[in-house]
């Protein structure tokens, strides 16, 4: 066997020492890893951005005001690059402007997370059975200019995650779900200021929202777990200093909008003779039995609304669930990029801090992008000592509305 067992033990372990802190944990989590080398250069910012081939993983609202008339992206992350060498996520991407002055546009893409392989015997000597657990992810979207500075866009996903591995009941199908996104994207005419000029952008999504992913193809509902649905929220500012150079700062919010775990009741005694060994009384463990059950029955549309307002410490825990990051990109004659971010989580709700750097070129039609990630935190990141890479055509009419 590779050593994706071990990889699997520290993904449990790491859970299991979080549990007391209340960690929103999801199904399908690799929806929220940041595909391309641009955005994981500015600390996976991307609701806020300039529009680029890869804005359908953060706002597709984007594509509206994007420059080049079509675009297509590859996008490769290694994952685990510390333990395994055969764990990564791919994408490809294709959008299209469209219609009068190209207010519309539409995309598609395709998400690719391969876990590497699995050696199973049944005894020591007997031939192997390899097995390739993976996830994938197929989006459309479409974008629409409301203003000469608005746009929105609504996205659908198809979700499909294959990670049992077959046993004798032969149960093993792959879990599926799908998701819809709802974008909207402001980019401001450029202003003159007294040494430069500028512009302003916003934006927000409200994605991966969907019923929940069920696993065990007999089981219900309750047993079922939540999708990654998230809010992203963002702003940014470009200064222009002249034709040749310009520098964009942005900042983005976070929020998984999935009920917070809530820590199961005390045991009770309920006789009071001292020992929980009573039929009438509840140990810790049929507590938190009862608590796992009531999580589980929550359903998905609740839930979205039951995430602002049920953390257990009230409104401080609920800022908490909030990650933020900021990051920065120096352009030079819209050819060569230099990116500089720092991501932060409560160290209460998962503990990820990271700073990220990266870098990009542009020759013609091609751009190539690249990003590293170092980690700020005790906790170990999977993306930690990873360079991941991006590569970009842009092609067809050119606009000039950015």
């Amino acid at each position: 066997m590779k050593k994706f067992s071990i990889v699997f033990l520290c993904l449990i372990v790491f859970q299991i020492s979080q549990a007391q802190d209340r960690v929103i944990t999801t199904g399908v989590p690799f929806l929220l890893v940041a595909a391309d080398a641009r955005s994981a250069g500015m600390a996976d910012q991307g609701v806020a951005t300039a529009p680029d081939a890869y804005s359908q993983q953060y706002n597709p609202a984007k594509y509206a005001f994007a420059l080049d008339g079509q675009g297509a992206s590859v996008s490769y992350t290694p994952y685990l690059t510390d333990l395994v060498n055969d764990i990564s996520l791919g994408q490809v991407t294709y959008y299209k402007r469209f219609g009068a002055d190209g207010r519309s546009a539409f995309a598609g893409s395709l998400r690719y997370f391969g876990l590497g392989e699995i050696e199973l015997r049944q005894n020591f000597d007997d031939p192997p059975n390899v097995v390739k657990p993976n996830e994938l992810a197929v989006d459309g979207s479409y974008a629409l200019q409301l203003s000469e500075v608005f746009s929105m866009a609504v996205g659908a996903r198809y979700i499909r995650s294959n990670l049992r591995i077959p046993d004798a009941t032969g149960d093993a199908k792959p879990a599926s779900s799908f998701a819809v996104d709802i974008a909207g994207y402001y980019q401001s005419e450029e202003v003159a200021y007294s040494d430069f000029n500028g512009r302003w952008r916003a934006g927000f999504n409200f994605q991966n929202l969907g019923p929940k992913i069920k696993y065990d193809a007999a089981g219900t509902d309750d047993n079922a777990n939540f999708l990654p649905a998230q809010m992203r929220l963002g702003g940014g500012f470009d200064f222009i200093f002249d034709e040749y150079n310009k520098v964009s700062l942005g900042i983005e919010f976070d929020k998984l909008l999935v009920p917070s775990p809530q820590t199961p009741d005390p045991a009770v005694d309920t006789n009071g003779d001292g020992d929980f060994d009573d039929d009438e009384d509840i140990t810790d463990l049929e507590q938190r039995a009862r608590n796992n059950e009531e999580y589980r029955s929550i359903g998905w549309v609740s839930g979205i609304f039951k995430s602002f307002n049920d953390a257990q410490d009230g409104f401080s825990e609920e800022l908490k669930e909030f990650t933020y990051s900021v990051g920065a990109e120096y352009l030079y004659q819209d050819s060569f990029a230099f990116r500089l971010g720092y991501f932060n989580e409560s160290p209460e709700k998962g503990a990820r801090k990271f700073f990220s750097l990266g870098a990009g070129f542009k020759y013609n039609i091609v751009k190539v992008d690249v990003s590293y990630l170092f980690s700020a935190s005790q906790v170990k990141n999977p993306l930690e000592n990873t360079l991941r890479f991006s590569l970009t055509f842009n092609f067809g009419e050119k606009f000039d509305q950015y």
